[in-house]
């Protein structure tokens, strides 16, 4: 049987489990910008490396987890996911040099692919396809509050005990906490999938790689816009805190700024997941992608507190737009059989969307500085919301009026 009421304790105990992924990432957010000057790194290049190591191994394990699930139960996915985790904390906080981190950002990106991916498509396994997108809003709420407010919480241990060391002690208690609940407590959902798929209408894609990187309208716009999406979050993940220590912002203001955005963005999935529900994900998408770009731009002309912000405000109420009904889009525009390789590789391509951000950010911030960075990534993230008007269409199931999108160009 599946359903969100129906399926509640084992749902809720995934949201706890993917606040734990989150919460992973976000010690790291507010902080490792400023533990790289303690590596007297020289560029920007070299200080984002970190984010590239990350977003590769993330990007990676996001496309394994679909091929993985055809081999193993989600459960053991996720719990493999837990278990790569458990040095990372370690590995940051003594790292003797900048090499150590980079390591840990991989198996930390091992973590993120496999943990919540697995979470993504175990909650769409319960809940089916009622209320999907607020089950999707609900899910990444959890895991993006949780980045905020641990990018808070490193960001005033570090401004009372300094940027090595002691903000990664939490993550000792994440790792621990999500390994336990997954081993003793997570059930597999693959018998969901299987009643899902014995009734369900949706034709299998012939070719889900090109399908869903490229060719399905909607499939191939959300990929592109999760791409272009996380493409900016890796810009501002790696540069924001820079930006706002050199205009003279304090330690405490800066930490605030970087856990606004992520916690505007979880907090509000709450609503535009159950938005997707009601209203066409084409529209959302849009004004999700140029509410970013209007972020952006007002983050490059920020000289003090309350624009900054204001900046991370309309950053992460439009990434709020979009991350929801991105998923909820690849759900249902696949067989159930096939949606776990669908939202895999769509989350390989919105990943890698990390490691262009930090190559492109750090060569630009390096030849034009930070404020030239953020404008060229707020005018790519209009056209993808653009590319994304000319070519997505909606679903017959909504309220909006409009064409179906199923086939292939």
């Amino acid at each position: 049987m599946q359903g969100l009421r129906e399926n509640r304790n084992q749902f809720y105990l995934l949201v706890l489990i993917n606040a734990f992924v989150g919460s992973m990432v976000g010690l790291e957010r507010s902080v490792l910008p400023g533990l790289s000057q303690q590596f007297s790194l020289s560029s920007y290049t070299a200080m984002l490396s970190f984010l590239v190591s990350f977003g590769s191994s993330k990007a990676v394990f996001n496309l394994l987890t679909g091929k993985l699930t055809k081999t193993f139960s989600r459960k053991t996915v996720l719990l493999i996911g837990w278990i790569v985790a458990l040095p990372v904390p370690f590995l940051l906080m003594y790292a003797p040099d900048w090499n150590w981190i980079i390591a840990a950002n991989v198996l930390l990106g091992i973590n993120q692919g496999l943990a919540w991916s697995s979470t993504v498509i175990m909650k769409i396994d319960l809940v089916g396809e009622r209320n999907r997108g607020l089950a999707m809003g609900i899910n990444e709420f959890a895991g993006y509050l949780s980045v905020g407010l641990a990018a808070y919480l490193a960001s005033e241990i570090a401004a009372d005990k300094g940027f090595a060391y002691y903000p990664f002690l939490p993550g000792i208690f994440f790792s621990m906490a999500g390994l336990f609940l997954t081993l003793f407590f997570v059930k597999d959902t693959t018998p969901h999938v299987v009643y899902e798929a014995a009734k369900s209408n949706v034709p299998y894609l012939k070719n889900i790689w090109e399908a869903t990187t490229l060719r399905h309208h909607n499939l191939g716009s959300v990929t592109i816009n999760g791409f272009i999406n996380n493409l900016n979050d890796g810009v501002i993940w790696g540069l924001l805190p820079v930006l706002l220590l050199g205009k003279q912002f304090t330690l405490s203001q800066t930490g605030f700024v970087a856990g606004v955005y992520p916690a505007v963005w979880g907090i509000a999935q709450l609503v535009t997941g159950k938005l997707g529900d009601r209203y066409c994900k084409k529209q959302l998408i849009i004004s999700g992608m140029l509410v970013q770009a209007a972020g952006l731009t007002l983050l490059a002309f920020s000289n003090t507190f309350s624009p900054a912000v204001i900046s991370m405000l309309l950053l992460g109420l439009g990434t709020a737009l979009v991350y929801p009904n991105f998923l909820t889009v690849v759900a249902e525009n696949t067989h159930p059989h096939q949606r776990a390789e669908s939202l895999s590789i769509f989350r390989f391509w919105r990943d890698s969307g990390y490691v262009i951000g930090a190559l492109l950010s750090g060569i630009l911030a390096d030849a034009f500085g930070i404020v030239v960075t953020l404008l060229i990534v707020a005018m790519l993230t209009a056209l993808a919301g653009l590319l994304a008007q000319v070519r997505m269409c909606c679903t017959a199931r909504l309220l909006w009026k409009s064409r179906l999108c199923t086939e292939l160009t």
